[in-house]
């Protein structure tokens, strides 16, 4: 039996461990680390990463020191150094048999990488040679020609915006369509409802709790309540009035029986009692017999011709009564100018009408004419391309002028004109009825359109008037002293 076999713990062993180490030096330490670097580096001498030989500083770490001096001349280690490339010599051969494939028994004992691809670690350099990049000039005259289009693409802005400022100065910046830019105003340093209780003019915020005025003596906020005065909502003012009921005939004819019987009680009584004398009774043809039975058998005559009197007095106090009752010319305008201001103090409305033309003057005369009798206040703007007409006031005026405007004037209606030769040369062109070979204007597609309709808390202007633009910048100008050169815009956007 072989003793190597014999499982005995009192007998000698004969493995690796049993064997007495000897203590090594730093040389021999030094030379093992180098072995196992050349070892591990012997393969992939000749090709590096990437198809590039290795650095010339590593061929020292392969070869040993001293082991080669010129190119095919080897010299034979001595000492040391030859101790060392023994030592070398199994590693080599250890690598070289993994690259062939057949590894032998000391890299057989050497544990397998689990991180290794096997199929690409064994491949060769025979891939695809990386190439150099090459070198890409620019033509000459590259940079100038985009420093050139620079300058005549900045030129060519500031062309645009001086343009813009003359025309926006010449006031035609309508004609080219040209957008309104609406600058926006910054917020104030403070909001009027915090300067009571913010000391300063600026929120700020350098310690703000203690320059709030909420303690200190003249705040604002005390303890007494403070009771505000009651005020009447600005809208119960538009509140129509209410409207009364309407009674039926039947039901009115019972409500005036039941007043004349209780106002001739009354007459009766005051009667009786003396108070007023009795009315003399009311003789007519049919009951004039029973009434003045004697002195109609007397004289009939007589008595037919007084019953006659009677009645025609009746009948003269009848309308003497309706006269007074009627009111003079100056107290009807002064009724009428009355109503239409508690009309205008309800609310003041305005409306904006286009005109595509008005050559013919009797159309022009009936939209000033309507506007000063409903007291409406604005502006007639007559231009060639279209006229403008902006009225405001009471509800009930504007209405009744709407119905002018979009319905009872026929602005497709032409006739002479009827000025005199004076009155005509002073007129433009286009103003009149004619045009300039003599014919009347084709005003078949002349139409009215209301451009806007709204609510204003004031008037903008005094009275009614009309004005003669030639120009959109006229019109503009007149416009804008009453801040409504926008209705222009809006109205010329239309089609």
């Amino acid at each position: 039996m072989d003793r190597s076999q014999t499982p005995s713990s009192l007998g000698p062993r004969h493995d690796a461990t049993s064997r007495v180490q000897k203590p090594e030096s730093a040389a021999d330490r030094m030379a093992a680390l180098k072995a196992r670097v050349a070892a591990a580096i012997g393969g992939s001498k000749a090709k590096g990463g990437l198809n590039v030989g290795l650095h010339p500083a590593l061929d020292d770490l392969a070869q040993g020191p001293g082991l080669t001096t010129k190119q095919g001349d080897t010299k034979a280690p001595a000492g040391r150094a030859g101790s060392f490339r023994n030592s070398v010599e199994p590693f080599k051969a250890s690598s070289k048999g993994l690259q062939n494939g057949a590894p032998t028994s000391a890299a057989s004992t050497v544990r397998r990488n689990p991180y290794l691809d096997s199929s690409t670690a064994h491949q060769g350099g025979s891939g695809k040679q990386r190439e150099s990049r090459q070198l890409n000039f620019n033509q000459k005259g590259k940079y100038i020609q985009q420093a050139n289009a620079l300058r005549k693409q900045a030129a060519l802005e500031a062309l645009k915006k001086r343009i813009a400022e003359q025309t926006r100065k010449a006031g035609i910046d309508e004609d080219l369509d040209v957008e309104k830019n609406f600058v926006v105003e910054q917020p104030p340093d403070i909001e009027w409802w915090d300067e009571g209780l913010v000391g300063g003019s600026s929120y700020g915020d350098d310690d703000p709790v203690n320059r709030l005025k909420i303690g200190t003596e003249d705040s604002i906020i005390t303890e007494f309540i403070q009771h505000p005065v009651a005020l009447e909502p600005p809208q119960d003012k538009n509140t129509p009035a209410a409207k009364p009921m309407y009674l039926t005939s039947k039901e009115q004819a019972k409500l005036r029986r039941q007043r004349r019987g209780a106002e001739l009680k009354e007459e009766q009584a005051k009667i009786r009692l003396g108070l007023v004398p009795a009315p003399p009774p009311k003789v007519k043809k049919n009951n004039m017999m029973r009434v003045y039975s004697e002195e109609f058998v007397a004289d009939p005559s007589a008595v037919e011709l007084r019953v006659n009197r009677e009645i025609a007095d009746r009948h003269q106090k009848h309308l003497q009564t309706n006269e007074d009752r009627k009111l003079s010319k100056e107290q009807k305008h002064e009724k009428l100018a009355a109503n239409q201001e508690k009309d205008a103090a309800k609310g003041l409305h305005i409306m904006v009408f286009k005109i595509g033309s008005l050559a013919n003057g009797k159309n022009r005369y009936k939209v000033g004419v309507n506007a000063e009798q409903l007291a409406l206040t604005g502006i007639t703007i007559l231009n060639p391309k279209f006229n403008l007409v902006i009225v405001e006031g009471g509800s009930w005026a504007i209405e009744k002028y709407r119905k002018l405007m979009l319905g009872r004037i026929d602005w497709t209606e032409n006739a002479p004109s009827r000025d005199s030769g004076t009155k005509r040369e002073s007129l433009r062109q286009w103003l009149m009825a004619e045009d300039e070979a003599g014919g009347l204007r084709d005003l078949s597609r002349n139409e009215c359109k209301l451009v806007f309709e709204g609510e204003v808390k004031n008037r903008a202007f005094r009275k009614w008037g009309s004005r003669v633009c030639e120009t959109d910048a006229e019109a503009r100008e007149v416009l804008a002293r009453v801040r409504m050169d926008n209705f222009w815009a809006q109205a010329k956007s239309m089609p």
